[in-house]
């Protein structure tokens, strides 16, 4: 299961993101992909957003992830672009994601390949001259339910 969009430009990344949102269950693992600056952060934001945080949202770039509590689970926000070692996930401390009650979403997932949970959906950014595209593609059982009710029609 495939779902593609054009985003015009921030606000309907936002939107996008918390589309995205309605159908997150604890448990799933979002890989997003994307050159610097595609939205991957903006999307997030959305998401966030849509799942009633209201404080800051920034790119986690320094801090290789960003925490956050919602009523319904844990979203943890990874950017593993600074990262040089696959292992660095590890000494890391982050052996927990993926226990099955968090929501992780993770940027950059090449940087730490072979330690990370499975995806259950892919989402690649790309930049056009004034917009972005976006295609999720389900890497899972659970991914492709995830994007049949969270995505259509597409």
């Amino acid at each position: 299961m495939r779902c593609r969009r054009h985003l015009a430009d921030e606000a309907a990344t936002l939107a996008f993101g918390a589309q995205l949102a309605r159908e997150l269950v604890p448990g799933m693992t979002l890989y997003l992909e994307g050159d610097l600056g595609a939205g991957k952060t903006t999307l997030v934001r959305g998401m966030l957003r849509a799942l009633g945080y209201a404080g800051r949202v920034k790119s986690p770039t320094y801090t290789l992830a960003e925490t956050y509590g919602l009523e319904a689970f844990d979203l943890y926000h990874f950017d593993l672009y600074r990262m040089h070692d696959p292992r660095e996930w590890l000494d890391a401390g982050f052996r927990e994601v993926g226990d099955g009650r968090t929501v992780s979403l993770i940027e950059w997932p090449e940087k730490a390949a072979g330690w990370l949970p499975a995806p259950d959906v892919i989402v690649r950014l790309t930049i056009t001259d004034d917009a972005r595209e976006i295609e999720c593609e389900a890497a899972s059982s659970r991914g492709a339910h995830y994007l049949e009710a969270c995505c259509t029609p597409c």
